[in-house]
């Protein structure tokens, strides 16, 4: 039975791409050297619904409304599932999912987005 992997709030679950553990001019790095870096990248695989917002009263005062809504709103992420992601390291928290390494990275934590392009449907 699979599991049901759920992301909260402003979090996005990222598969990070492998260390590279030779530069590209051949040279073999230390395993600790990979690890210092402070922009990673991967790819992500799931992503929380988004900021939560108090819900505004539009009948008078805000602070003077009595009525509680259970409906919680949430602005989105610009971040999608497919995305490959830039982020700082030094913000993100590492997990073991069914034996895959994953990282958890708040959505500020993200510097930059990749996002092959969607073919318009002819």
């Amino acid at each position: 039975m699979a599991r049901e992997v759920i992301v909260v709030g402003d979090k996005v679950l990222i598969k990070p791409e492998e260390e590279a553990s030779k530069t590209p001019s051949g040279l073999y790095l230390p395993q600790g050297v990979a690890e210092k870096e402070a922009v990673f990248g991967g790819y992500i695989v799931n992503v929380g619904p988004g900021y939560p917002t108090a819900e505004v009263a539009t009948d008078g005062e805000p602070w003077l409304s009595t009525s509680r809504s259970s409906d919680v709103r949430f602005v989105p992420l610009q971040a999608r599932k497919g995305d490959f992601a830039l982020f700082l390291r030094r913000d993100s928290v590492e997990v073991e999912i069914d034996d895959s390494r994953y990282v958890i990275v708040p959505h500020a934590s993200i510097l930059l987005l990749i996002r092959d392009p969607v073919l318009p449907v002819r």
